[in-house]
C-alpha cells in the first residue's frame, strides 16, 4: 500500500473531486489483498519485481501527459536527490515485499494491524526526529499502540515483526519522502525507474537463467496477473495523488482507516484468519489509539 503522506496542499479545504479520488484509492488499496492472494503462489521477490518494472511506464505516462518530465531530468542530474530517492526506494521495496508475503502466507491481519499503527508511529517519529510537541492524547494514543504490541509480543512468544515491518517502513518512507524535493508522481516516478534496474536483471534471471519464472511459461493467467501488479500499484497512487492535493490533512487522516479497516474484514470474513484472543485485545487498542489521536487532531484543527 502506497500513499505519499508528504503531498501539499493547495488549499485548505475539501473538494468533491478531491473526495472521490481519495476514497476511489483507499477502496483500491483496501481490496488489494485480493489480488495479491490470486499471485500467493508466486514468490514474494518476484511479483514485487513485477509491481516494479510494469509501474514504470504507467508513471511515465502520467508524467508525459502532465507536462512534468522536466523535474525528472534536473533529478537525474543531483546526487542527493538519486540518493534520496535510492534511499525511499528501498524502503517501499521493504513494505510491498512484506505486505506481498504476508497476504499470501496467510497474515492478512497482522498487516491491517501495521497499517492501523501506522499514523502512531508518524506521530512518535514527529516527536523523536523532528522534535515536534505532543499533546496529552497523543502520548496517550501511543501508549496504547504500545500496549497492543506488546500483548502481541507476549501471546506470540515474539514480537509481531510483520506489522511492526510495515509501520515502521512506512513511516520512515513517508518521513524521507519528506526531503525528496519531487511531487508525488514525480517521485513515484523516480523510484521505481531506480528500482527498475535490478526488477528488470532479476525477471530476466527467473526468466531464463534459472527457468523458474512464471511471466510466460506458466500459462496466460499468470502473466496477466504479474502485469497487472503495476497497476494496482501505479493507479491508485497517481488517483491518491491528486485527491490529496484537494482535501484538508484532517480528511486525509480520517480517511486513511478505511484500507486497513477493509484488510481486517476481509482477513477475518473471506480468508477466515482466526482473530484469537490477543488480536481481539490488541485491536481494540489500536483502534481506541486511533480515536485518541483523531479526536486530538480534529480539536486542534477546530482551534486554529
Amino acid at each position: 500500500m502506497s500513499a505519499d503522506a508528504s503531498v501539499p496542499l493547495v488549499k485548505n479545504e475539501d473538494s468533491p473531486r478531491g473526495f472521490a479520488f481519495a476514497l476511489t484509492a483507499y477502496l483500491l488499496w483496501g481490496f488489494l489483498p485480493i489480488y495479491m492472494k490470486a499471485v500467493a503462489h508466486i514468490s514474494p521477490a518476484e511479483v514485487i519485481a513485477h509491481r516494479i518494472l510494469w509501474s514504470l511506464p504507467l508513471a511515465g505516462i502520467v508524467l508525459i501527459v502532465l507536462g512534468r518530465t522536466q523535474d525528472i531530468r534536473i533529478a537525474l542530474r543531483s546526487p542527493r536527490m538519486l540518493a534520496m530517492a535510492a534511499l525511499t526506494a528501498s524502503l517501499i521495496t521493504v513494505n510491498w515485499g512484506t505486505y506481498v508475503w504476508a497476504i499470501g502466507a496467510g497474515h492478512s491481519l497482522d498487516a491491517a494491524l501495521g497499517y492501523f499503527i501506522n499514523p502512531l508511529f508518524s506521530i512518535f517519529l514527529g516527536a523523536v526526529v523532528l522534535k515536534e510537541k505532543l499533546r496529552p492524547a497523543q502520548i496517550g494514543a501511543i501508549a496504547l499502540a504500545g500496549l497492543a504490541v506488546i500483548v502481541l509480543a507476549v501471546d506470540n512468544g515474539s514480537v509481531p515483526w510483520v506489522s511492526l515491518t510495515l509501520t515502521i517502513s512506512w513511516g520512515l518512507y513517508a518521513l524521507f519522502r519528506k526531503t525528496l524535493p519531487l511531487g508525488p508522481n514525480q517521485g513515484f516516478f523516480l523510484e521505481v525507474l531506480i528500482l527498475s534496474i535490478p526488477a528488470f536483471f532479476y525477471i530476466v534471471y527467473l526468466e531464463i537463467g534459472s527457468g523458474g519464472g512464471h511471466f510466460y511459461r506458466t500459462g496466460w493467467a499468470d502473466t496477466a496477473l504479474l502485469l497487472g501488479c503495476g497497476v494496482v500499484t501505479a493507479v491508485p497512487l497517481m488517483i491518491y495523488a491528486n485527491g490529496a492535493k484537494l482535501l484538508k490533512l484532517s480528511t486525509i487522516a480520517i480517511m486513511q482507516y478505511i484500507a486497513p479497516t477493509m484488510i481486517f474484514l476481509i482477513a477475518v470474513f473471506i480468508f477466515k484468519e482466526p482473530l484469537g484472543t490477543a488480536r481481539m485485545i490488541a485491536f481494540p487498542l489500536i483502534w481506541a489509539g486511533l480515536f485518541l489521536y483523531s479526536w486530538s487532531m480534529l480539536r486542534g484543527s477546530r482551534g486554529r
